[in-house]
Order: structure tokens, then C-alpha cells, then sequence
């Protein structure tokens, strides 16, 4: 019942707007120390700390996040995505919610490049939302767009959060398997978790499309065509040539080269944050200012990130000392309907937990302790890391508390109720519900990619 009441206290306390690194592990060394006064825990649990330390510090994975931040922050602060947008926009003018299919494209390469949804999301509204409200767009529409289309950084490779959720997922698998005898056991990689997202993640922005195309044939005065004399473009070949392709062939490189076998994750983003300084230079787009507030803000998301993940390892380990473990463990192995059981279990909490911690929290505090039960009982790591990133992508896009919903409101004008926002993300919720059916019936689209290119 202690590993419960930790575990219950970090959360009240996240929501009560406490940093959350300070949280997991302020909260945790408070609970060891009056359980070591007690006598009910036992602080040799702590001396994994120091190693556990080490490990973060020597993951060669764990160094592509810096790298990955560097390269969305850089196309993001250079006016690139501007530039691709307005492409966008007239490209696809002509057609009725042609402007919500831009925005929608937009937001797949920006989610590929960045990875990070607020930013995304933020980047999108402050970009998009302005002109699709002056074109005559219904604000729930336009609002729903750019809070569904934002959000695909959870899902679309590459991106930071399947990083990190690759590196955990991994070591969940191997720590299942060393539960069940066997010290030899599987790895799987960052880059399975790509190619198992890949395929789901194309699909969803497909069903994105389609539902935008449709409800423009429907309701044609809620997503009005871009007026003839805005999209008139005698150079947009050219046009498509300097902000399309650049961006598209980075990102491709990016993905292409760990897909192919020819880099590790690290050493892609390696590439990718080389590719987007220099697309930037290009494009004259870049002075020492910008590298600057480029560089800053870098070192901001990867401190926080590298900093809850120590909170977290913190929280681990006290949450063991007192039987977290077990008592997880006793909880999911006797739930009725078995795995299925247990999986759609999990499942929900963690939706429910997306309301009030963000991706990062999640996939450090929670993922560790229910992972390894979920694969002990023959679940697939890949199948499994995706369907914990649609289901988190999913309740981020959920009203009332969805972090999307909140990153827009932030930048949306004052004439878009609240209420607009929130009725725009409901056929988006239901087409990733829909989705995670699918995928739940159909494992195969997760898993075949990666065995088809790994020959797993």
C-alpha cells in the first residue's frame, strides 16, 4: 500500500504545478526516509542510484535527444515552416478545405522534424489559425486541425518521444526476459520502434485527409476554397523546389539512414541537426542571434528532459524498495480476460494520466513498472511502444485537460471560445480510436515493417 501511496502523492503533487523532476524525486527520498525510520524500507535500494546515474550518462541512444531538439528548434525558429506552409496553402487553394489538407501536411513534416508537441502545435496555431479564420474557416474546424495534425509528433518518425520510449521499451524487454530464465535475451531498438511506428502513423494522417476532404464536400461554407487571386502563383514549381523538398529530403535522409541500416538513431540525429544548420544557411535564415536563442533553448528541453529522467530513476527505485512491483504485478496478472485484460487496463490509465503528465512523465515513471508485466505475459515491445504512443496522443487531444487543447488556447485569439476547440478535436479523437481498433486487431501493422526491414 506504500509503492500506491507514493505513486498517488506524485501525482497530486504534479498537479498542484510542482516541477516535475524536483517531484518524482523529492517525493520519493521523502517516502524512503520516513520508511527508513520506520523500518519499512530499506535504503540499500539506493545504491543503484550512482550506476543508474552512469547508465544515463553513457547511453548512446539517450545522446540523440539533444541532437533531435537541435534540429526541430532550428527549422522551426528559421521561418522554414512558414515558408512551407504558404507553399502549402497554395497548392492546394483550389480545393474546398484545401487549406486544412496544407495545415495537415505541414503539421506530418513538422511532427517528423520536431517531435515535440507543444512546439508544434504552438507553431501551427500562430501560423495557420489567423489565415484560416480570415479565409472564412469554421474555428472549430480550423481549431481541431491544428490541434490533431500537432499532435502527430507522438507517432510520425523521427521524433524524440519514440526515442525515449524506445529506450525504455527495451530495457522493459530485456528485463522481462531476464524475469523468465532466459540471459540471453532479445533487444529490440529505437529503430524497430520507428519502422513500427511508421506505417500506423502515415495511416492516421491518411484518415486525417480523408475526413477533412470529406466534411469539406458536406459542409463546403465551413471550409471555403482559398480565393482565385491569393492562390495564383506563376512560380509555385520554384516555389515547391526551395521549401518542399529541402525539409522532406532531411527528414527522409534522417529516417532513410536508420531504416537502412546505415546509422544508428544517435548518428542520424546527428545528421539531421548538420542537415537542418545548413538548410538554414541556405536559406539565409540564420544570424548569430538566432543560433543563440537556437542553442538556449536546446539545452532547456534537454536539461528538463535528462532531468526528469533522473527524478524518475529515483522514484523507480524507492517504488521497488517498498514491492511497487508486486503489487503492480498481482493487480494486471489477475484481472479477468488475461493479457487482453490486462493490456486494455494499462491502456486506460494511462490515458487517464495523459491529462495530467506529460509524454516524458509517463513513459519514465509509468512504463517501467507496467512494461515488463505486459511483456512477460507475450506481448510484442514494438506492437506495445506503439500503442502506448497513439493512446497518449489520443488523451492529449481529449477535452477537458488535453495538453493540445491547452498549447492552443495559449495562442488562439480571443473570437475562439474555448468551447470551438474542443468540438473541433472530437472526429480527430474518434479517427485515433478507430485507429488504435485497428491496430489492436491488426498487430501486423506495427510489427511488419520492422520485420520486413530488420528481418527480425
Amino acid at each position: 500500500m506504500t509503492a500506491l501511496a507514493l505513486f498517488l502523492t506524485v501525482v497530486v503533487v504534479l498537479m498542484a504545478g510542482y516541477p516535475v523532476a524536483f517531484t518524482l524525486g523529492g517525493v520519493a527520498l521523502l517516502f524512503a526516509w520516513v520508511g527508513a525510520l520506520t523500518g519499512g524500507f530499506d535504503l540499500a535500494f539506493l545504491q543503484a542510484l550512482p550506476s543508474r546515474l552512469y547508465g544515463i550518462m553513457t547511453n548512446e541512444t539517450l545522446m540523440a535527444v539533444p541532437l533531435f531538439v537541435f534540429m526541430g528548434v532550428m527549422l522551426e525558429r528559421t521561418r522554414i515552416a512558414e515558408d512551407l506552409l504558404d507553399t502549402m496553402a497554395v497548392l492546394f487553394g483550389k480545393l474546398r478545405g484545401g487549406l486544412a489538407v496544407a495545415v495537415t501536411v505541414v503539421g506530418m513534416l513538422m511532427a517528423a522534424s520536431t517531435g515535440i508537441v507543444g512546439a508544434t502545435v504552438v507553431t501551427m496555431g500562430l501560423l495557420s489559425l489567423p489565415t484560416m479564420l480570415k479565409r472564412g474557416y469554421d474555428p472549430a474546424v480550423a481549431s481541431g486541425t491544428i490541434c490533431a495534425s500537432g499532435t502527430l509528433g507522438q507517432i510520425i518518425p523521427p521524433s524524440i518521444i519514440l526515442v525515449l520510449l524506445g529506450d525504455v521499451v527495451a530495457t522493459a524487454y530485456q528485463q522481462a526476459q531476464l524475469d523468465q530464465g532466459v540471459f540471453s535475451p532479445r533487444t529490440v531498438s529505437v529503430g524497430d520502434l520507428f519502422a513500427g511506428a511508421l506505417l500506423p502513423g502515415l495511416l492516421l494522417v491518411l484518415l486525417y485527409l480523408v475526413f477533412l476532404v470529406t466534411y469539406a464536400t458536406w459542409r463546403p461554407e465551413r471550409m471555403p476554397p482559398v480565393p482565385v487571386s491569393e492562390r495564383e502563383a506563376p512560380e509555385l514549381g520554384r516555389r515547391l523546389l526551395r521549401s518542399l523538398l529541402p525539409p522532406l529530403f532531411l527528414i527522409l535522409a534522417v529516417l532513410g539512414s536508420i531504416l537502412g541500416g546505415l546509422a544508428t538513431p544517435t548518428e542520424a540525429a546527428a545528421l539531421g541537426a548538420f542537415g537542418a544548420l545548413a538548410l538554414a544557411l541556405l536559406k539565409r535564415e540564420l544570424d548569430l542571434p538566432r543560433l543563440q536563442e537556437v542553442m538556449r533553448s536546446t539545452v532547456r528541453v534537454s536539461s528538463m528532459v535528462f532531468l526528469i529522467l533522473i527524478g524518475a530513476s529515483v522514484f523507480s527505485l524507492v517504488f521497488r524498495g517498498y514491492g511497487g512491483d508486486d503489487v503492480v504485478h498481482q493487480l494486471l496478472t489477475h484481472l479477468p480476460g488475461g493479457a487482453a485484460g490486462a493490456m486494455v487496463s494499462v491502456m486506460l490509465l494511462m490515458f487517464l494520466l495523459g491529462f495530467v503528465l506529460d509524454f516524458i512523465e509517463i513513459t519514465f515513471v509509468v512504463v517501467p513498472i507496467v512494461g515488463p508485466i505486459l511483456l512477460k505475459m507475450g506481448l510484442d515491445p514494438v506492437w506495445l511502444g506503439v500503442m502506448i504512443a497513439l493512446n497518449l496522443q489520443t488523451s492529449f487531444l481529449t477535452p477537458p485537460f488535453g495538453f493540445a487543447l491547452f498549447y492552443l488556447r495559449g495562442v488562439a485569439p480571443a473570437e475562439v471560445p474555448t468551447q470551438a476547440i474542443y468540438r473541433g478535436v472530437v472526429p480527430f479523437i474518434v479517427i485515433q480510436l478507430i485507429l488504435l481498433g485497428l491496430l489492436a486487431l491488426w498487430p501486423g501493422l506495427a510489427t511488419w515493417m520492422p520485420s520486413t526491414v530488420y528481418g527480425d
